[in-house]
């Protein structure tokens, strides 16, 4: 739909228009013998000049800017290139570059986590014959991505570090709690305490009285409900009440703490895909044939911030000369 903003080009006949005039001019000519000539009336020669064209070059040339401005202009003019996404290791992505014989191309360091998406915002920017290798953590999209270039991917999974998250622990029964966060084994370690140290990413309070207001974190277990006035009217599932309150989180069940270890994985399960944004699975690594038929998505390409300078700039002059014109 872009390019039916280049039909708006007919709106260059109105400054043409404005800038010719039409004057009318009386052609009279002096006779000393004229009053012995019949009377006639004055011959008027009407004359069309261009004016100010100075003024109407820069309207011109206002409108056409405008106009790519709207339509999106976009030249291609990149070839060959390797997008790297954030995040990737560069020794890695040097042995990967070297194998696929790209390594006379242009190396691009890609912002965000998804370089397909950012490829398909760009992809106008690349000439027809031009061949492209993704590298690092790609996300599998939703649907195969369709280029009119051939995308090589080498997709690397991100090898998951050991993490350390502050859980805090205030009940009667911290034992039983305790116990969950030692069986659990994985790159994330859980550091528990018994008394608020620092930020913590889980609170379990298990007590009548109600928390301090100076203790905060993203998740609250609560074992006993008459702690937290917003679980009274909460909703319900899967046996977990939940509620929003000025502290975090609030998660409430009558099962709590878990009795053994398959409540306790499911309480856990339930933490991670609940409270937790989903991790993306990594592409595998392929080469996506070039589509012909593909259609390139909506894009803001390099040259609209230029046009936007442009833009500027002649408005500037069309002010300044307009202006002019008028003394």
């Amino acid at each position: 739909m872009n390019t039916l903003w280049w039909l708006g080009l007919a709106l260059l006949a109105l400054p043409m228009l404005w800038h010719r005039q039409r004057r009318q001019r009386i052609r009279q000519e002096p006779l000393a013998t004229a009053r012995f000539l019949p009377r006639t009336d004055p011959q008027q020669l009407r004359v069309w000049r261009w004016t100010e064209r100075l003024l109407l070059l820069a309207r011109c040339l206002l409108i056409i800017a405008v106009l790519a401005w709207l339509a999106d202009l976009v030249l291609p003019w990149r070839r060959d290139a390797v997008l790297i996404a954030a995040g990737t290791d560069s020794d890695w992505a040097e042995r990967q570059i070297k194998q696929a014989g790209f390594y006379d191309a242009s190396w691009i360091a890609v912002p965000g986590s998804d370089p397909l998406a950012w490829l398909a915002r760009h992809d106008r920017e690349w000439r027809s014959d031009s061949r492209l290798l993704v590298l690092g953590n790609v996300p599998m999209p939703a649907a195969p991505p369709r280029s009119r270039h051939q995308i090589e991917v080498r997709s690397k999974a991100p090898a998951f570090a050991q993490t350390e998250q502050r859980v805090v622990i205030i009940s009667k029964r911290a034992a039983q709690w305790r116990a969950m966060f030692t069986a659990l084994d994985g790159p994330r370690r859980y550091k528990v305490d018994e008394a608020p140290q620092g930020i913590a990413e889980l609170v379990i309070w298990d007590m009548p009285q109600a928390p301090p207001a100076s203790l905060r974190a993203p998740l609250w277990w609560a074992g006993d409900t008459t702690s937290f006035p917003e679980l009274e009217k909460a909703a319900q599932v899967d046996g977990i009440r939940y509620a929003g309150s000025a502290r975090g989180r609030v998660w409430a069940s009558g099962a709590w703490p878990p009795a053994g270890p398959d409540a306790a994985r499911r309480l856990f399960e339930t933490w991670q895909e609940l409270h937790y944004a989903p991790l993306p699975y990594t592409m595998s690594p392929q080469v996506i044939a070039a589509t012909a038929t593909a259609t390139p998505a909506q894009s803001s390409g390099a040259l609209r911030y230029l046009l936007t300078l442009v833009l500027l700039g002649l408005f500037a002059t069309e002010r300044i000369l307009a202006h002019a014109s008028r003394r």
